[in-house]
């Protein structure tokens, strides 16, 4: 079992502390720091696998770090303000996550590409048509924007949520898109026109702070420029 310690509160980061020949996985570019006896060794995984990670919003490559002549340490850090939480996979037990959510994992498991096979979860869900499935036996580690809160729900039962704040949940869970009923709600309600409804049974991780929606809240504030024959003139906002 791969040691680890998730830190660092709401700017969270996972430090590992493999053995001697204990492998670690992320994709290019997420390692934070490491101790000098681990080595990497980049590799794509076949072109079938390289091509699922491009349409999951992933890197084409993976990087393999292996703890060389005793325990090594390695760390890799949330890209946005968060949680990050270990998910222990066992043959028919993985995990569906959302673009970009993996972090890090053991080797032996098997990132792939996750379509939604329903045409509803295709068009119109947060998560669009394309997830990432974890599979295989292992630990994985799973990044969520803000707090991540959990639900354990059982055979055929279901939970509403709005668009963007699913981050993950078990491949034993479904996934469907329902429309909001009524003309009023729709026009007024501030809800968008779908919620994604998942059914177990399964886990879910529902997460407080997309970075789309994040990043919508923060347009408004953003400095704007214009250009002119003096110059360029900034405004924040309205101002």
């Amino acid at each position: 079992m791969l040691k680890y310690a998730i830190e660092g509160g709401n700017l969270p980061v996972v430090i590992c502390y493999p053995e001697a020949g204990q492998t670690v996985c992320s994709e290019s570019g997420s390692m934070s720091w490491m101790s000098p006896n681990m080595q990497m060794a980049t590799h794509s995984g076949g072109l079938k696998k390289a091509f699922g990670r491009i349409f999951s919003g992933e890197s084409i490559f993976l990087n393999e770090y292996t703890a060389q002549g005793g325990n090594g340490l390695i760390a890799f850090a949330s890209s946005f303000p968060g949680s990050i939480i270990p998910y222990e996979v066992t043959p028919g037990n993985g995990i569906i996550v959302q673009k970009t959510g993996f972090l890090a994992m053991e080797k032996g498991l098997d990132l792939s590409v996750y379509f939604q096979k329903k045409i509803g979860g295709a068009l119109f869900g947060g998560e669009g048509f394309i997830m990432q499935k974890i599979s295989g036996n292992g630990l994985v580690f799973i990044e969520i924007d803000g707090h991540c809160k959990e639900y354990e729900l059982g055979v055929g039962e279901s939970i509403v949520v709005d668009t963007g704040y699913l981050a993950a949940m078990s491949e034993t869970c479904s996934m469907d898109i329902q429309s909001v009923k009524g003309f009023k709600n729709v026009l007024f309600g501030g809800e968008g026109l779908f919620h994604t409804v998942v059914t177990g049974p399964g886990k879910v991780y529902l997460q407080s702070m997309p970075v789309w929606q994040t990043a919508q809240a923060l347009i408004p504030y953003l400095p704007t420029s214009s250009s002119s024959g003096d110059g360029i003139k900034i405004s924040f906002g309205d101002n």
